[in-house]
């Protein structure tokens, strides 16, 4: 039998409740919007194809999904392989590809009656819309509004303990075991051999330490020296200067082709939305001058940041090689505005890291790309970079739509790539334990994958820093 086969065979033999199980433990590798049309197995195993999760030669994710949800016989009769290699393989460094955090939820999952999934969505009707408790939601739904609404994470696990501590205690060993084999080892998958019913005695089960499946989570444990604090709330001053219109700019006949920026009220709100629910106090700017930006910034540079954790600056404007634009046709120098924070410019962030986030062009060349298809319709430009952008000093991080010479792309109906590809990403990995250079990469990866149909134009987004710890923006 072909490749094609077998995986045809499997799918037969799963039902739906095994289909839910196989999404969920895949939400690390397919986001949850991406999951939506997959509705039977084989348009799962399409998907995971197309992502080089799966083929002929890569079969041990399929492997490993089958064995979480202890489907043996299919892994036995189609895979060749069994329970005991597949609990060898796993205790192997490096070599689980689904998160322990995805594993341990499931368990949990596996482990609640119905009268005690009606107990959950009791002690979650205050926290979380009736409409999304309705009778039909799993356990494994509900985590997933959980996740949406930060109350669930990777290190984000206290309503969780809540609630089993009230309804089932020896949920709590799976919670205990997860956290000890995060803290204490490299976080990979755990064994599903036994249930929290078997743990009478109140021992742990065995660790089977492993690598992370997901891209950016640790190999080692982190201490606080390795980690900056994040413990106030707010967390610190979100300013957002948010450029649209360019009239002030195109009565100088240099800056004619100046357009208005059609669609950046939607990176407004949703950078305002974002950076609120991760607790900073947000300050919007409407079309700025050059001149504005920069005092707005002195501004802040000399405000008191010592019961503040971190300072982030976003702009939203046109731009070209290292500078952006005021709405005034005047250039602001993106190095000169980041300077203002400087440990002997603003004393009070000394050791606290400072993050910008610049949405404008770089230049006016282009990514090219091979032709393929596009959903992207009426993109406008907006010009972007250059050689020196941060301090020569420590706790910097700039996020760049795009590298230097190139252009950005913003849909007039949807915002920028790159803007609600970085809202998105926060939105979902932050509550899940991720790091912001993780989340990064997960925005570059976003960004680089689209392509303007007009020009055939690709835009690679690019973080340049100089963090010295790893920067969490937990929403709890």
């Amino acid at each position: 039998m072909d490749f094609s086969g077998y995986l045809y065979n499997i799918a037969e033999e799963l039902v739906s409740d095994e289909l839910a199980s196989l999404k969920f433990l895949s939400l690390d590798h397919i986001p949850q919007k991406k999951q939506e049309p997959i509705k039977d197995a084989l348009t799962l195993f399409e998907i995971l194809q197309e992502k080089g999760m799966l083929d002929d030669d890569n079969l041990f994710f399929l492997k490993e999904l089958l064995f979480q949800i202890s489907r043996i016989d299919l892994l036995q009769k189609f895979l060749g392989t069994n329970k005991e290699n597949m609990e060898k393989e796993l205790q192997t460094r490096g070599r689980a590809q689904i998160s322990a955090y995805r594993v341990m939820l499931f368990q949990i999952s596996e482990n609640v009656t119905m009268l005690e999934l009606k107990a959950f969505k009791f002690l979650l009707s205050e926290k979380l819309p009736k409409c999304k408790l309705n009778d039909d939601m799993s356990l494994l739904d509900i985590f997933m509004e959980m996740e949406k609404r930060a109350l669930l994470g990777k290190r984000n696990l206290n309503t969780l303990k809540e609630i089993c501590e009230q309804i089932k205690k020896s949920l709590l060993i799976i919670i205990n075991d997860y956290e000890s084999n995060r803290d204490d080892m490299t976080e990979g998958s755990m064994s599903l051999e036994r249930s929290p019913d078997s743990f009478s005695d109140g021992n742990v089960p065995n660790r089977m330490p492993a690598m992370p499946g997901f891209p950016g989570e640790d190999s080692k444990s982190e201490t606080l020296d390795d980690v900056y604090q994040m413990k106030n709330k707010p967390r610190g001053y979100c300013l957002i200067f948010n450029n649209y219109d360019f009239s002030k700019a195109r009565k100088l006949s240099s800056f004619q082709q100046m357009k208005d920026r059609n669609g950046t009220e939607w990176d407004e709100e949703s950078l305002t939305q974002t950076f609120k629910d991760l607790h900073f106090e947000t300050v919007l700017f409407k079309n700025s001058t050059a001149v504005e930006i920069k005092k707005a910034l002195q501004f802040y540079q000399n405000a008191d940041h010592g019961e503040k954790d971190c300072f982030i600056c976003c702009i939203l404007s046109h731009g070209d090689r290292g500078i952006v634009y005021g709405t005034d046709g005047k250039k602001a120098n993106i190095y000169d505005l980041i300077s203002y924070f400087t440990s002997s410019n603003c004393p009070s962030l000394v050791g606290k890291p400072k993050i910008f986030f610049i949405q404008a062009c770089q230049g006016q060349s282009y990514h090219k790309a091979v032709p393929i298809e596009t959903d992207s319709e009426d993109l406008e430009l907006d010009l972007e970079w250059q050689e020196k952008y941060i301090p020569d000093e420590a706790d910097f991080l700039l996020g760049m739509a795009t590298v230097t010479n190139c252009v950005s792309y913003r849909e007039p109906m949807k915002g920028t790539w790159y803007i609600q590809s970085l809202c998105q990403n926060l939105r979902e990995m932050c509550p899940q334990g991720d790091d912001i250079l993780t989340i990064l990469t997960k925005v570059n990866y976003e960004v680089s994958e689209k392509t303007d149909r007009k020009n055939m134009g690709k835009q690679m987004p690019q973080p340049i820093f100089t963090l010295r710890k790893k920067l969490f923006l937990p929403p709890n």
